[in-house]
């Protein structure tokens, strides 16, 4: 209960600092679109909601085995925005810290004709993992870069996950699903999602079972440069996406 009280006040802070550009809940079966408003169509960097397409490649290409396996070292100079970075990783850490230099561990394992290869098969977006000199090339294509997808995007990708046609391993499909669960929220749904940030965008996307019922689903946020709040943006969208999923998915 209290952390539904936290929840519902951090909504009515995440209202006044970031502007919602769209929300799309569909049903997974049928691709039905039960709830959708804003500009659903417009591409934007997935930044970390990536991981969860290298997830899939990377439990499907046997480079990650199970939650805590492999355990990769931090080493220096590898992205270290965040404090909590620079430790030992594994891929449940990975998931929920979103280690940055992880994905990219992951990434060149797989290799860059692979990532493209699973990225173009996946559908996942434009599909440009090509990068930009500005960013480094493609081992962060996905942060503000060549790799682009829309909400819309999002939620066929996540369907296909979903029913599990993407063409990856059945190991993949589980341990994806496991290393994105966030738990059961208000309404009795259980959410698995991942939440995502650049250039002041904020993403909270995944899925919802309920019973016999699976929905997926996208919401993004944006803060403008000369806005500031002390609830991240990506946040925001998690905590708005989760306290309403309910009321949507009706």
């Amino acid at each position: 209960m209290l952390r539904f009280v936290i929840l519902a006040a951090m909504l009515v802070v995440s209202n006044s600092q970031a502007r919602e550009v769209c929300t799309v809940v569909a049903d997974a079966a049928s691709g039905k679109v039960l709830a959708q408003r804003g500009e659903c169509d417009r591409r934007v960097t997935p930044a970390s909601t990536f991981k969860v397409a290298i997830s899939l490649m990377g439990y499907d290409a046997g480079f990650l085995k199970d939650e805590h396996a492999p355990l990769l070292p931090f080493r220096p100079g590898y992205v270290d925005w965040r404090e909590n970075w620079r430790m030992p990783t594994d891929p449940a850490k990975w998931m929920r810290d979103s280690v940055v230099w992880f994905s990219q561990q992951v990434t060149f394992a797989i290799g860059h004709e692979r990532l493209a290869a699973y990225t173009q098969r996946f559908g996942f977006g434009n599909a440009d993992v090509s990068g930009l000199p500005a960013t480094e090339g493609p081992d962060l294509s996905w942060i503000n870069s060549s790799l682009q997808i829309s909400p819309l995007e999002q939620v066929a990708f996540l369907r296909k996950l979903v029913n599990r046609e993407l063409g990856v391993s059945g190991h993949a499909y589980d341990m994806t699903a496991r290393i994105t669960l966030y738990g059961e929220v208000p309404g009795g749904w259980t959410v698995h999602g991942k939440t995502g940030s650049g250039g002041g965008n904020g993403w909270y996307v995944g899925w919802a079972t309920k019973g016999r019922r699976t929905v997926v689903f996208a919401r993004l946020l944006k803060r403008e440069a000369s806005e500031t709040g002390e609830v991240p943006v990506a946040i925001q969208a998690r905590d708005g996406m989760v306290g309403e999923l309910a009321q949507l998915a009706r």
